[in-house]
């Protein structure tokens, strides 16, 4: 899924550039009317992705503890119709999937595997 792959990375450069992984979706978002990129507006996913919603799924965003860890899910806005499976990916950069219409998790398979 390059929707997740694109979060993972974007996470990764943001925890490089502000020492923390972001509190929020928003923040990974385009640049505000400042002009600059911060660590609310860090420039580094579009602004559809960053809103939670693209190519038919929704995207939830969770910080950890202290912003030091994050997970991420995937799930169709209409499921069978935009999409079946069900994604999951965390600090770990690992992406999961559940193909049978339940919620993905940690515990989920591993794409790839």
């Amino acid at each position: 899924m390059g929707s997740l792959r694109s979060l993972n990375t974007a996470c990764i450069a943001y925890s490089t550039s502000y020492g923390t992984f972001p509190t929020a979706l928003t923040n990974l978002g385009p640049i505000g009317s400042s002009g600059t990129a911060s660590s609310t507006s860090a420039d580094l996913i579009d602004s559809v992705l960053a809103a939670g919603t693209k190519s038919g799924y929704t995207f939830v965003y969770t910080a950890g503890s202290s912003n030091q860890s994050y997970t991420i899910t995937a799930t169709p806005i209409t499921a069978a119709t935009t999409g079946q499976n069900m994604y999951y990916t965390d600090q770990s950069g690992v992406i999961r999937v559940d193909t049978s219409g339940s919620s993905a998790s940690s515990a989920s398979t591993p794409i790839g595997n």
